[in-house]
């Protein structure tokens, strides 16, 4: 979120122990201040006091804390009237409130530079009567803010113990969202850290206009942020008709609790409550992700079982108890993290996304997790293309290789449909580098040069058939390369061989005689044709 170059500068949070306090308009409400009068700084009638304190000493800057109500008769002023303007600026810098001062015994009246100085910095000045003691505004509003604190706690201890009591019942996050709802009379949604609605409750139009402020973007970083951010958790976006407080668990951040009140009346108190069922949703959240992890431990090793020979003989029946339909024709793909990748962390994801994109394009598909690559077992019928797509529009921090098997007719088939598609996804990065998509039929010769095992026979092999050529030292050799390549694809087609590579037909057949000098007669000798027709395949094939 970008700040507004205008707005004012955030305060400091309070040092003390009470978080709670009430508005400035509220404390000129109580009967000891029936008669103070507001000054200057009405648009500050909103600021929190929390405390106060009483000003007879000249050095008192140096013991005013944040969020206090300051009370003086304007004795340490008295011989120095004209600082009185700095000394709004001053206050209004530490955080203070709003001062209140009582003259007639020490001022008789207050300088017009600080009263302008108090209502451009929306600092309210209040004027108090003479005959009411600083003691009686000190019981009454500390008693005031004391009270509230007092409730407020109350009322969030109230929601903590019905909150955890649904835990304790076994209970989800739409438990959790709706009884935030109904506590607070806003609409509530428990987002996943993708901006997927994992839970909502309230009414129907609140919760509509929720999920268009907070769920339809897909990053929770892009969306537009409420105005006010706690100053104990820069997570935690209140701004009275909004509140987004993070879920947080094991260190990690699992996504967020949002709510929204139509009407403008979320409080901080509020949010307290909103903080209690963001932990609490925690501990669903991470109830929920030890659950499937056991689960995606056991689809793991039956999936491995099958796709290695060893699932026994009621491999249809069991793969039902995953959802999983395995008797009917099938594709196999296999998604394999570049080197490069974070392997532990990027796995996590590629296994989500994966999961998702199967999901949405074939609910009776399987998917597992290996070590370093994901499985999936889709229906014939299935745009494996698209489905791949989706997948990787979701992992795009790193890459991965994906190898696609011809049709299984039946889970008898999907060990070696298996094979298939990890060898397409192996043979796909190294002829086209990270993110490969490749189908094992179209490996063509590839597939067969993937089986020699031994690759420094390949490398000699490519020597001994392309000498100089082998090597991208020279770029006149890589030039050549190029001309021999483009020769052997077009089958010796010197005029088309001429026009792809934009050269003059005279010029193509000067290079032919350099390359026969080279190579030797590979116009006229096939077999010599065919040995360098492989040689620059290895060369395609990258890693080898």
């Amino acid at each position: 979120m970008t700040s507004d170059p205008a707005a004012p500068a955030m305060r400091l949070a309070s040092t003390g122990t009470i978080i709670h306090g009430v508005a400035v308009g509220e404390v000129l409400g109580v009967s000891t201040l029936a008669g103070a009068r507001l000054i200057a700084g009405k648009g500050g009638l909103d600021r929190i006091v929390q405390r106060l304190n009483v000003m007879e000493v000249p050095d008192i800057l140096a013991w005013v804390k944040p969020n206090e109500l300051l009370l003086t008769t304007g004795y340490p002023l008295r011989n120095t009237p004209q600082s009185l303007g700095r000394l709004v600026a001053d206050l209004d810098e530490r955080g203070l409130s709003a001062l209140a001062i009582k003259l007639g015994r020490y001022l008789d009246e207050l300088p017009e530079e600080m009263v302008e100085q108090a209502d451009r910095l929306n600092f309210p000045l209040i004027l108090l009567p003479n005959d009411v003691g600083f003691d009686d505004i000190l019981n009454q509003v500390l008693t005031d803010i004391l009270n509230r604190q007092a409730a407020t706690l109350a009322r969030a201890e109230e929601a903590h113990r019905a909150l955890v009591q649904i835990i304790l019942a076994g209970g989800g996050l739409r438990e959790v969202t709706a009884e935030v709802a109904g506590l607070l009379d806003v609409a509530v949604a428990a987002v996943d850290v993708g901006g997927h609605v994992l839970a909502s409750a309230g009414g129907a139009e609140q919760v509509a206009m929720l999920r268009e402020a907070y769920v339809l973007s897909a990053n929770l970083s892009t969306r537009p942020e409420p105005t006010r951010t706690d100053a104990a958790d820069p997570l935690v976006r209140a701004d009275g008709h909004y509140a987004v407080v993070p879920i947080v668990a094991g260190g990690h951040h699992h996504g967020r609790i949002a709510a929204f009140s139509q009407a403008g009346t979320l409080r901080d108190s509020d949010i307290r409550i909103l903080e209690r069922a963001a932990t609490v949703a925690a501990l669903v959240v991470t109830k929920q992700e030890a659950v499937t992890a056991v689960e995606s431990k056991y689809r793991a090793d039956f999936l491995r079982d099958v796709l290695t020979g060893r699932g026994g003989t009621r491999i249809a029946e069991r793969a039902k108890a995953f959802g999983w339909d395995l008797e009917r024709p099938v594709s196999v793909l296999v998604a394999e993290l570049d080197p490069e990748s974070d392997e532990r962390t990027a796995q996590d994801r590629l296994l989500a996304a994966w999961q998702a994109s199967v999901r949405r394009h074939d609910p009776r598909g399987a998917v597992a997790g290996f070590t370093r690559e994901v499985v999936a077992i889709v229906g014939s019928g299935v745009d494996t293309a698209r489905l791949t797509s989706a997948a990787s529009a979701t992992f795009a921090d790193c890459t991965f290789s994906t190898g696609m098997s011809r049709i299984a007719p039946g889970a008898e088939a999907l060990a070696d449909a298996y094979g298939q598609a990890l060898k397409a996804a192996r043979v796909g990065r190294q002829l086209h580098g990270p993110g490969a998509v490749a189908h094992f039929d179209q490996l063509g010769v590839y597939r067969l040069l993937s089986l020699v095992s031994d690759t420094t026979e390949l490398h000699s092999f490519v020597r001994e058939t392309l000498g100089a050529l082998a090597g991208d030292d020279d770029a006149e050799n890589a030039d050549l390369r190029r001309t021999l390549h483009v020769l052997l694809e077009t089958n010796l087609n010197v005029a088309e061989t001429a026009r792809r590579l934009h050269f003059h037909y005279n010029t193509l057949r000067y290079r032919i005689g350099k390359l026969e000098r080279m190579l030797g007669n590979f116009t006229e000798d096939a077999h010599l044709r065919l040995n360098l027709t492989l040689a620059l395949h290895v060369l395609n094939m990258r890693g080898i």
